[in-house]
């Protein structure tokens, strides 16, 4: 972690929270933490859960930032932390580009654009990071060691953020609708709803576990479990019929293009 420079958090919503959680976790001291949050209640509920935070109502001075506020406040808020001395900032918000915000901040602010996942969360994100014109290597690495209190991190050119955010910033909604949707199918056979529900979702877990942390490419995997004939070829030949490769291509290509329209 980066020594004693204080890191401020600006947003106190659900993924800023997710990553003072995941910093306090990997070792982070919440004496050199604070969080920016405009809402009273909010600010009451994380001083309760988190002692040793400094919760404040607007930035403070420190010079590492992370721009956790929704998108349409990301401008505001890079140039609050500005104007409170900060040097850098790390932005999660989406369609905001690096020039948008060093613009907003007068060109007073390194940064680096990010693009998490609601997984994160749990400490399980994939996130993917993109340097500002004036952000180095040194940023990049502050960036990463941030953001990996709370998963993976990978670095892209920020023109491919879009398509980050179609694939890996909406694909857990890929993934829940699939898994309510195999659930269901347990349910319509004959199983119990919470049995189904178990077996559905542990199902999900456990394969993409043999896909992230094995060597066996998914085409591999897929092949070793499908006997000639068998109930998987069965199944597999249903999803093919009602092309669900294709319909997954074409949700990601679809958000990559909302995303850059978005961008405007």
């Amino acid at each position: 972690m980066t020594g004693d420079r204080v890191l401020q958090i600006v947003g106190g919503g659900r993924m800023g929270e997710a990553l003072l959680g995941g910093l306090l976790a990997a070792g982070r001291d919440a004496g050199a933490l604070a969080v920016a949050e405009v809402s009273a209640s909010r600010r009451e509920a994380l001083a309760a859960t988190y002692p040793g935070v400094t919760i404040a109502h607007a930035p403070v001075e420190a010079p590492d930032a992370v721009l956790a506020v929704k998108p349409g406040d990301v401008r505001a808020a890079a140039a609050a932390v500005a104007d409170a001395g900060g040097e850098r900032v790390l932005s999660v918000a989406a369609g905001i580009t690096a020039e948008a915000i060093e613009s907003a901040a007068g060109g007073r602010l390194r940064v680096v654009r990010a693009m998490p996942n609601t997984p994160a969360l749990i400490g399980a994100g994939a996130a993917a990071i993109s340097p500002g014109s004036e952000a180095g290597e040194e940023d990049l690495a502050w960036a990463e060691s941030v953001l990996g209190a709370v998963g993976v991190v990978v670095r892209v050119p920020e023109k491919q953020l879009d398509a980050v955010t179609g694939l890996s910033g909406s694909g857990p909604a890929y993934v829940f609708l699939v898994a309510e949707a195999m659930a269901e199918a347990g349910v319509l056979n004959g199983l119990a709803r919470d049995v189904a529900e178990t077996l559905a979702f542990r199902t999900l877990l456990g394969a993409a576990r043999l896909v992230a942390e094995g060597d066996t490419a998914p085409a591999e995997l897929r092949a070793a479990v499908t006997s000639p004939g068998g109930t998987t070829a069965a199944g597999l030949q249903e999803l093919e019929r009602h092309a669900v490769r294709a319909a997954l291509l074409d949700a990601v290509s679809a958000a990559t293009r909302r995303s850059r329209e978005l961008a405007g």
